[in-house]
């Protein structure tokens, strides 16, 4: 716990700016005083973040490579710290845009330097669980910035997130860099005394020599772009990543998670949008770390597969239900809480597959001579998604209704179940 704690802020941090657009968008179109934005210009503040990641992932690699796992962490708080002062100053909708654009910039350093790091210093045993752990902080940021926008203004939020961030990285400043890493760079007392600090045991020259062994023979394979595509195993690693990292995104999880009050807001319901996308991001953030330990329990390619299957059932009845709303075939009154519920399901099923795989396996699927290069295309790929879901999302509930983009997600959901029995 003392060894990831740290590391998760990061993801905490990420999460927090990630979803900042679920609650503040609506804060910022409704203040006709301080802000002159309209809906349609406020959309684009979902989009313009994974544009910065992927911008930022084309080269990031090299950063990754040249400043090593710790020092790369400390990369993140850079582009988020002047996000966050951007935020705080801007008026218009060009000065959001650019506050949006920086965050995906920290968003590459995020989901690329922190799993790497956080697979590296676990043991395999325990992997599967506390190796997800900084993805629950990163939905304990969703749920942070629902509950900030619900109730405080856009500057003192980033105020607050900005003391988050120094916080994150003085208590980096306590973790020691990666075995592997020391190994890499031939500094193998100081590799030792990480394996010691991060295993707590005095008797640690069995763990060293088979991460040694492992660095060696991974530093002994090619580490060049195109040994991403000519080398088998390296294929296999990035077509496995890519359908991981693609499938999540057209589940619809980040429209979900950045539409949840607007999503919330048009079902209707008793309760307010608020109320409804922080109880969404609750059970997002319990339901991930209670389902982490079924990763290992049912392995991963059962647990996605199931996830998938449970997912789209979900997502089409909800689609039922937006559809009949819509044209009034029956009355639905009785059933106001069907969205909700929905969503809550959608969670949990979710969360048991969708919510962890992906992220578990972006340590595991690349060997250290191209890590960094197969990890980076894997977040173009999964930013591409994003930015695909999003707009389609948008684009169906103007122009056909909000029964659309959940039958779209969840038939995607459907189809990536026979992909998942050939992966």
């Amino acid at each position: 716990m003392t060894r990831n704690l740290p590391v998760s802020l990061g993801l905490f941090s990420n999460g927090i700016i990630f979803v900042w657009s679920s609650p503040f968008s609506l804060v910022i179109t409704q203040d006709k005083v301080n802000y002159d934005i309209s809906e349609e210009e406020a959309s684009y503040f979902i989009v313009i973040q994974p544009v910065g990641m992927i911008t930022c992932s084309l080269f990031y690699f090299k950063i990754a490579d040249f400043l090593g796992r710790k020092k790369a962490l400390f990369f993140l708080t850079v582009p988020y710290l002047i996000s966050w002062l951007i935020t705080i100053f801007a008026k218009s909708k060009f000065e959001f845009y650019a506050a949006r654009f920086i965050a995906g910039i920290g968003d590459t350093a995020a989901f690329c330097s922190i799993p790497s790091y956080v697979g590296e210093i676990l043991s395999p045993s325990i992997r599967g669980f506390w190796g997800n752990f900084p993805l629950f902080m990163h939905y304990c940021g969703h749920l942070f910035i629902n509950v900030a926008g619900s109730y405080l203004s856009v500057q003192t939020t980033a105020y607050i997130c900005i003391a988050i961030l120094v916080v994150f990285a003085l208590l980096l400043t306590a973790l020691p860099e990666s075995p592997y890493q020391l190994i890499k760079d031939g500094k193998f007392d100081a590799a030792k005394k990480s394996i010691r600090w991060l295993r707590r045991k005095p008797n640690i020259e069995q763990d060293f020599q088979s991460m040694k062994a492992d660095v060696d023979r991974q530093l002994s394979e090619r580490g060049k772009w195109k040994d991403l595509f000519l080398i088998d195993s390296n294929r296999k690693a990035l077509k496995a990543g890519c359908f991981l990292r693609i499938s999540q995104q057209l589940c619809g999880i980040t429209v979900f998670a950045t539409y949840s009050q607007t999503i919330f807001q048009k079902a209707g319901g008793n309760l307010s949008p608020q109320i409804s996308s922080i109880i969404f991001s609750s059970l997002v953030c319990s339901l991930n770390l209670i389902c982490c330990s079924s990763v290992d329990k049912w392995g991963r390619k059962l647990s996605y597969f199931y996830s998938l299957i449970a997912s789209g059932t979900v997502l089409i009845a909800m689609a039922v239900f937006f559809f009949i709303d819509q044209f009034q075939f029956a009355n639905l009154d009785k059933i106001n809480w069907f969205p909700l519920a929905g969503m809550i399901s959608f969670v949990f099923t979710y969360s048991f597959g969708l919510g962890v795989v992906p992220t578990l396996m972006l340590s595991e699927l690349f060997s250290a001579s191209i890590k960094f290069k197969g990890i980076c295309i894997l977040i173009i790929a999964w930013g591409v998604a994003v930015v695909v879901t999003t707009n389609l999302f948008h684009l169906l509930t103007a122009n056909v209704g909000l029964y659309a983009p959940f039958l779209v997600f969840g038939v995607c959901c459907w189809m990536s179940t026979i992909l998942t029995i050939r992966w």
